[in-house]
Formats: structure tokens, sequence, C-alpha cells
């Protein structure tokens, strides 16, 4: 009867927390959609996305530039958690994440590199190139963590190697920069600041195949995530192939983050808020029912995030990071005092 309760209790806990979600995914969307230099209603916005109506211009702005920044923040917001709950998960550590562990630092230099090289020659990049090098990068800087990890044990050094590496990569990006044309320049600091501003349509297309195809298989692996959570032993015996098992998670948190890195630059502490208030709001670690609501959790924060960026100082536009950053830090310190409390 008791245990009847309690999954009765969790049920409800997951319907309410989700329906919560949505709503406030809805409104986010909304108010990305219509908040702006030129102010869009919503009545007008829904007009303009599901009947074709409203004045040209309004039409334009919204088709044209804020619904595919919306949906770039959806589609890579949700990466970024996603990325890093895997993460999580692999170095069972709390506070790991792409960003943490230097590894879009590492997809920021290769990145650089291609843009420095390819706008000497050419006019622009391409997505595929772009993606290309930054999972390069970020699979360079997460081979310097994993043997970081086989040398010490303690999770603090690991992710001080993690913050060291992500400033190394950060030092030879700004070399790289400073003997780079002008040009090449622009763009980079445009890129390096990170943004959602200026996504096509067709970056929303390559977007969506590579994130929606990496998560999926995110979700198809929830019953080994949550075995692994309970132990390499335990998960050997329920008959995951461990070694294998492990490449996977890495392979597909480097092309999760790596994707957030060649569209949007390096973006910070995503990774490791939301999947963080995820669970607290769930009151359950269960990758059945985290990783939906972990990528929900993300396209609202980076909504959110974004929204804040480009509203609180118009016309000035604040780099995405450094609201992700005042946000999500937080976290981060309330995670480190409570397992200090803990232990």
């Amino acid at each position: 009867m008791e245990m009847r309760e309690e999954t009765a209790r969790r049920r409800l806990r997951y319907c309410v927390v989700l329906a919560a979600f949505a709503a406030l995914f809805v409104a986010l969307a909304l108010l990305n959609i219509g908040v702006g230099s030129v102010s869009v209603g919503v009545r007008e916005s829904l007009g303009i996305l599901f009947r074709g109506e409203g004045g040209e211009t309004a039409r334009g702005i919204i088709w044209k530039v804020r619904l595919p920044r919306a949906a770039a923040g959806v589609l890579l917001g949700g990466a970024l958690s996603l990325s890093g709950f895997l993460l999580q998960t692999f170095f069972n550590n709390p506070i790991a994440g792409p960003y943490v562990l230097g590894i879009s630092s590492g997809a920021k230099l290769t990145v650089a590199i291609l843009m420095v090289l390819a706008l000497s020659r050419y006019r622009s990049v391409g997505s595929a190139a772009m993606i290309a090098a930054a999972f390069a990068g970020a699979m360079l800087s997460m081979g310097f963590v994993l043997l970081m990890a086989r040398a010490v044990r303690r999770s603090s050094m690991l992710i001080v190697s993690g913050v060291m590496i992500g400033y190394i990569c950060s030092a030879v990006t700004d070399f790289i920069v400073a003997f780079a044309d002008d040009a090449s320049i622009v763009n980079l600091h445009n890129w390096s600041r990170g943004s959602f501003s200026g996504a096509s349509w067709e970056d929303v297309r390559v977007m969506a195949v590579v994130v929606l195809a990496a998560s999926a298989a995110v979700f198809l692996l929830s019953k080994p995530i949550g075995a692994y959570q309970l132990g390499e032993s335990y998960a050997q015996n329920m008959g995951v192939n461990i070694r294998a098992f492990r490449v996977v998670l890495v392979l597909l948190s480097s092309v999760l983050s790596a994707c957030v890195t060649a569209f949007a630059g390096p973006i910070s502490f995503v990774g490791i808020a939301v999947p963080h208030l995820v669970r607290s709001f769930l009151k359950t670690s269960r990758p059945l029912l985290v990783i939906p609501v972990c990528f929900l959790g993300g396209a609202i924060f980076c909504l959110g995030c974004d929204l804040a960026a480009r509203t609180l100082f118009a016309p000035m536009e604040l780099s995405i990071s450094s609201v992700t950053a005042v946000v999500g830090a937080p976290v981060v310190i309330g995670i480190m005092l409570r397992k200090k409390v803990k232990g």
C-alpha cells in the first residue's frame, strides 16, 4: 500500500514538473518571438505564425530573425544540458560539465583555427566543417581529461585539470586571434562571446539533425545509464559492456557540446546547473524521467537567458555566456556547499 502511494506521489510530481516546464517553455518562446526593438504582441505573433497574418516587416522579423534564433536556443540549450548530464554520469561528479572540464574551450580553439585559416581564403565556413572542427577539439580536451582521471582519484583535482586545459585553450585562441587579419578578428570576437544571434534556418536544420539524433541516442541509453549510476559492477552484471558504453557516453557528450560551440560559441554553466536543478525538482536521478525534462530545462534556461541578454540593456546586447554564468554560478556554489554539508 505504501509503495503504491509512493509511486503515485512520484508520478504526480513528475506530471506537475513537466506541466510547469511546458508552460514556462511556451511563455518564454512567445516572449522571445514578440519582445525586441520592434514589439510584436502575442495575438499578432500567433497570427503571423499560424495564419500568415500581419505586416510584411513584422513577418520578416519573426520568421527570419527571432524564430530561428529561438529555435537555436531551444536546440542548443537542450544539447548543453544533456551533455552536462552525460558528463556528470560518466565522472560521477555533480559539477562536471563541458565548460568546466575544458571541452568547450577545446572546441573553441579548433573552430578558431578553422575560421582563421578558412576566412583568409573563403568568405564563409560550412556548418559541417565547423561541427567537425569543434568535435575534434572537444575530443582532444576530453582525451586529456580522461588521462587525468586515470592519474588522479580526487574529483577536485579532475575539475582543476579541466579548468587548466580550458585556460590553456583560451590562451592559445587569444594568441591566434592576435595574429589574425582584421576580418577574422571581427568574426572570432563576435562568435567567441557566445550568442544565438545570426542563426539562419539552414543552421537550425543542421542543429536539429545533429542534436535530435544525439538526444534520441541518449534517451535510448536510459536503461544502461540507470544501471551505470548504481556502479560499474552492477551495470556489468546487468549485461552492459562498460568499455563500449563509456566510449559512447564520451562521443555523445562531445558531439552535443561541439554542436553548441560550432554555432553559438562557448556557453558556460548550462551543462552543470540544469541537470542538477532537474534532479532537485523531480527528486529522482532515474534517466528515463530525467533526460526528457533535462532537455526541456536546458531549452528554457537558454531561452530565458537569451531574452535577458538582448533586452536588459537594449539596444546593447550582452553575451549569452555572461548571463548564463550569472544565473548558473549560484547553482554551482549551492551544489558545492551542499556536498560540503553532507560530507
